[in-house]
């Protein structure tokens, strides 16, 4: 207002306003000041007060043993459903059948295919025995020709040696006619001479004339003898190789029927084996008909329904989940938190759907959190980068719910070190990791002094 009207009833002076002098009148810069003070000293001392710090992040609820979680039971062989023995929710025990599948593959579709299988693997069976049969008569046979064979040799061997023996002899009465033929010529050549001298008669003359011819005759009888002698001896010879080469390729032919029997009844017994293979799959492909639940447990999803649906191998029929699990948890953290989890350290855990109160770096301040222990750490990094933590239930801490299922999210706390809030504050304002310091270990030897 420029107060230029004279009508203008307001007064000159601001004090004359009651509001303003109720407001002059209290000291208000003072207790301003003494609250900015109080605040101060509040803070001042909030920065002393020890800090929890913590590497959080959220996770899962997961099974700590593999045959553990959720399991597809898949279909081993083909084949077309026949009937379902169980629904969604239904418990199963460990061996229960759960579907009923026909034959769809021509192959199988004989009923008596086992049966038959058999019959052909038993005559097999008695093709082999009858092979080992004639594999023995074979060896029987063998060594009668081998002893007949060796027989025969000494025989021969001792003929030989005869006719060897014969030889000597026979050279022997060669030497002795010639030695009665030389004779018998100087006999001769002397009565010849006695005759001319009219000392002999022609009587005499003609007898030693005789007498010579007797002893020529006999030392031509004994070459001839001394000839058939070595002739003999050859002929014996030949007939010792020819009764070796016999009776040599006769155990040789026998051998070789051997042999060709021994592959045939390997070969009959390399049937019997994929005969034998045939009938355990068959066997056990005709138990495959009822797909039976793998271990106790809920079956949480039926996958395949309908009757008279194909099904192919592997493929899922239904879910089931466990009935006895150890339950924990997976979180995962960043490579700069890597160096600072260990195997063992406490966390502190919040329950999706579970009421609580949580102080991150006042843990034992927090309510409706349960207790947790690190149970493992990846080696490696996952596709995003980070590393995964697997957190199993503090034995020492209250008991997880009854009612926590598998996929359920928390979030987890790992514990580490207390520190004054004020450096808390100045590590997250400069990006620094947390402080991690592992406690020397009281069972090392101490240092002993010099």
């Amino acid at each position: 207002m420029l107060n230029l009207s004279p009508q203008n009833s307001y007064p000159s002076d601001k004090r004359d306003f009651s509001a303003i002098k109720r407001v002059e009148v209290k000291d208000s810069t003072k207790r301003m000041l003494r609250a900015i003070y109080i605040l101060f000293f509040v803070v001042l001392i909030v920065q002393f007060l020890p800090w929890t710090q913590n590497i959080s992040n959220k996770g899962k609820l997961v099974t700590l043993r593999p045959e553990q979680r959720p399991q597809t039971i898949n279909t081993v062989i083909s084949g077309r459903i026949e009937k379902w023995f169980v629904k969604d929710g239904d418990p199963v025990k460990k061996g229960d059948t759960i579907l009923y599948i026909s034959e769809t593959k021509q192959d199988y579709f004989d009923p008596l295919l086992v049966n038959r299988t058999q019959k052909q693997l038993k005559n097999k069976e008695l093709s082999v025995v009858s092979y080992g049969g004639k594999i023995q008569s074979l060896d029987s046979r063998i060594d009668a020709l081998s002893e007949t064979g060796r027989l025969k040799l000494k025989q021969t061997k001792i003929k030989l040696q005869q006719a060897q023996l014969k030889l000597k002899a026979d050279s022997m009465e060669l030497q002795t006619a010639q030695f009665n033929c030389r004779i018998a010529e100087q006999q001769f050549e002397r009565i010849e001479k006695l005759f001319e001298k009219d000392l002999k008669s022609q009587t005499e003359v003609e007898t030693r004339r005789l007498s010579l011819q007797r002893a020529q005759a006999n030392l031509i009888n004994a070459q001839q003898k001394l000839l058939q002698a070595k002739n003999d001896i050859i002929d014996l010879k030949v007939e010792y190789n020819s009764v070796e080469a016999k009776y040599r390729d006769e155990v040789s032919k026998a051998e070789s029927d051997k042999f060709a029997a021994l592959s045939s009844m390997y070969d009959a017994e390399v049937d019997v084996t994929k005969l034998q293979t045939q009938v355990a799959n068959y066997s056990i492909r005709n138990g495959m008909y009822y797909i039976l639940a793998p271990q106790d447990g809920i079956v949480t999803k039926v996958l395949s329904s309908g009757i008279g649906e194909t099904i192919k191998e592997g493929d899922a029929i239904a879910t089931i989940m466990p009935a006895i699990y150890d339950m924990a948890i997976e979180m995962y953290i960043r490579p700069l938190d890597l160096p600072l989890v260990q195997k063992g350290q406490k966390v502190r855990i919040q329950f999706d759907g579970w009421p609580a109160i949580v102080f991150s770096g006042w843990p034992n301040t927090s309510y409706g959190t349960f207790g947790g222990e690190v149970f493992a750490v990846d080696n490696f990094a996952g596709d995003d980068g980070t590393f995964r933590v697997l957190i199993a239930p503090d034995k020492k801490d209250r008991t997880w719910p009854e009612q926590l299922r598998v996929g359920g999210g928390t979030k987890s706390m790992i514990l580490l070190n207390d520190v004054p809030i004020g450096y808390e504050l100045w590590r997250t304002v400069n990006g620094f990791p947390p402080e991690f310091y592992k406690k020397e270990s009281s069972d090392l030897p101490k240092k002993s002094k010099k």
